[in-house]
């Protein structure tokens, strides 16, 4: 080996490792991410990079962003889904427009840009026109939660750049290899699943709605365990929609950031 070589290598030793956090998408159930964080403020404990889809990629911008998370805590605590659902009839592309949950966003991100971020930070969507996955590093934060968050036919798509986008976790929604590309040494993520009921179903539409949790949850585990460690919080009764379970959600999710931080603080080597 000569010189050049051999002072590469002593100096990769010393290299500080690149930590990245992952919060992958699950709507309602995505309320869990602020119980986590919670748990890592208070512990002081620090990410090179955040990557999230959906749900996780609206409560991380907040994070990344250097925000209290608490604030997320009382937003989520206070919402009425029902309030907030603009429903089109009849239904164009989606059956909800996503307007005042698009005014929701902006206000809790302040209409920043990426490049107002405290922590460098991506999120994920879905090409809806060819099935390609978008990362977006740069623009306006609200733009790219907004598409990360509309789940097709459901809400209404819209386009940023030409292309038509949706909800990321279509394609990716436990975003490990993102941050993986993105030159993370170590990756924490945050696999909130889905909500598979167990019995009997009786008709058509629950059989569908089956269908798309047993899918997701099959994918979130396969894209989740390429983590360096996984949190995957109790969420059993917890379904997409249960928006007035956010209590109990990010209840949840403290108690598995709590249970699995000596396992964290190991890996990052925080003492």
């Amino acid at each position: 080996m000569n010189i050049r070589n051999r002072i590469k290598g002593i100096s990769g030793l010393f290299r500080k490792k690149k930590v990245a956090l992952v919060l992958g998408g699950g709507s309602a159930r995505g309320m869990a991410h602020i119980g986590v964080l919670k748990v890592f403020q208070k512990e002081d404990i620090k990410f090179d990079l955040v990557v999230g889809t959906s749900i996780g990629a609206f409560i991380g911008a907040y994070y990344a962003l250097g925000k209290d998370i608490t604030g997320a805590e009382e937003i989520a605590l206070n919402f009425n889904v029902n309030e907030n659902l603009d429903i089109l009839i009849p239904p164009t592309m989606g059956i909800i427009k996503g307007n005042r949950i698009y005014s929701i966003i902006k206000s809790m991100l302040d209409d920043k840009s990426f490049s107002d971020a405290k922590i460098p930070f991506a999120i994920v969507a879905t090409d809806i026109e060819n099935g390609e996955e978008v990362v977006f590093t740069e623009g306006p934060l609200s733009d790219a939660v907004r598409v990360s968050c509309s789940y097709p036919g459901i809400f209404v798509p819209h386009r940023i750049g030409g292309r038509l986008l949706v909800d990321g976790g279509i394609v990716n929604t436990v975003p490990v290899s993102v941050a993986r590309r993105m030159g993370a040494d170590i990756i924490v993520a945050v696999d909130v699943g889905f909500c598979v009921q167990a019995g009997e179903l009786k008709n058509i539409f629950a059989i569908i709605l089956q269908t798309y949790q047993i899918m997701g949850n099959e994918l979130n585990r396969y894209q989740a365990q390429q983590a360096d460690i996984v949190l995957r919080p109790d969420l059993a009764g917890i379904d997409q929609l249960a928006f007035a379970k956010a209590k109990m959600a990010i209840e949840s999710g403290e108690r598995i950031a709590i249970e699995k931080l000596p396992e964290i603080k190991r890996k990052l080597g925080i003492r």
